[in-house]
């Protein structure tokens, strides 16, 4: 019997840094306003000709020299991401040639801030089956180029980046991915959506005119949708893995809101100081922000040997999702 465990993760973050005073000369909004609802005090913006398979290629070159394989050990790309380069072909293709891998499956997931552990389940999936050895696993978004830049309730919320994790199999079952859980709610997907640019709503100078191709969310409703399959999500993954919140030694949950963090930490009964915040000058990078989190965790040192770690995500679809992983 195979088993997935993560052997190396890198992370990208873009040099243009964008702060809540800068946001102040630009839409009505404050700092203490965005600071104070979101825990939110700078974002990282891509370069105007920076596409997030551009980004995902800097995050998948530190990931692939952390796990100390060649690229050509990689047997298939996931790609978690709602702003891909192009509606197609997938982003993970244009990973696959910007870094010069040889013909392998490669494919993106548009499952939204959940997307990278959409994609850690599917990779952990296809290497206890035997179809994949080494899987290289990126969420990334360039979220910026989706915004209505004139709503001030959305346009604070979110920023650039790219976060990956390379997987190869192990037969130690006491090592890697001990658990999934994922789910999905398509009966409120209308509570944030792109309304434009797909078959439903074909592009036009309306759509475009009426900022229809950009992040459209009912905010209170989302938010109480989050805290509620965030805590699912967390417990049902340590329940599968036969643990409780007191035998988590971190928690890293999706970047989105701290107030939605604070409040999925209390149901869920695990201890503030064993969870990874890094939103404060991240924002919301939809499905890069566990992936880029979970790097910067263990390159300070948050993640040792032997460490349960949880992972838990929730975003547009809705979809959710929670991962136990001993490292």
């Amino acid at each position: 019997m195979k088993y997935a465990k993560i052997i190396g993760t890198g992370s990208y973050l873009p040099e243009r840094i964008m702060t809540n005073a800068d946001w102040e000369k630009i839409v009505e909004t404050s700092d203490e306003w965005i600071f104070s609802r979101t825990g939110i005090k700078e974002r990282h913006v891509a370069a105007e000709n920076q596409t997030t398979s551009d980004m995902i290629v800097e995050a998948s070159k530190k990931a692939i020299e952390d796990a100390n394989i060649d690229k050509d050990d990689i047997d298939l790309i996931i790609v978690g991401t709602i702003t891909p380069d192009n509606a197609y072909p997938s982003t993970a293709n244009w990973v696959q040639k910007k870094l010069g891998i040889k013909p392998i499956p490669s494919f993106d997931i548009g499952a939204a801030c959940s997307g990278f552990l959409y994609g850690l389940t599917v990779a952990n999936s296809m290497i206890k089956s035997g179809v994949a050895k080494t899987v290289l696993v990126a969420g990334a978004e360039t979220m910026t180029k989706a915004l209505n830049w004139k709503d001030r309730n959305t346009c604070v919320l979110f920023g650039d980046g790219a976060g990956v994790a390379i997987l190869t199999a192990t037969e130690n079952k006491n090592e890697g991915i001990l658990s999934t859980y994922w789910g999905a709610d398509g009966n409120l997907g209308n509570l944030l959506m792109q309304p434009a640019g797909g078959s439903a709503m074909p592009a036009s100078k309306e759509t475009v005119e009426k900022n229809l191709h950009t992040v459209h969310m009912s905010g209170n409703e989302v938010f109480k949708h989050a805290v509620l399959r965030m805590q699912e999500a967390a417990m049902k993954s340590l329940e599968l893995a036969g643990f409780s919140g007191e035998d988590v030694d971190l928690f890293i949950p999706h970047q989105a809101n701290l107030r939605i963090i604070n409040a999925t930490i209390k149901r869920a009964k695990i201890p503030l100081e064993k969870t990874f915040i890094n939103i404060e000058n991240t924002a919301n990078i939809s499905a890069g922000t566990i992936p880029i989190a979970l790097d910067q965790a263990r390159k300070q040192s948050r993640i040792k040997k032997g460490d349960i770690v949880l992972l838990a995500a929730f975003g547009a679809g809705f979809t959710w999702g929670g991962i136990t992983i001993k490292f």
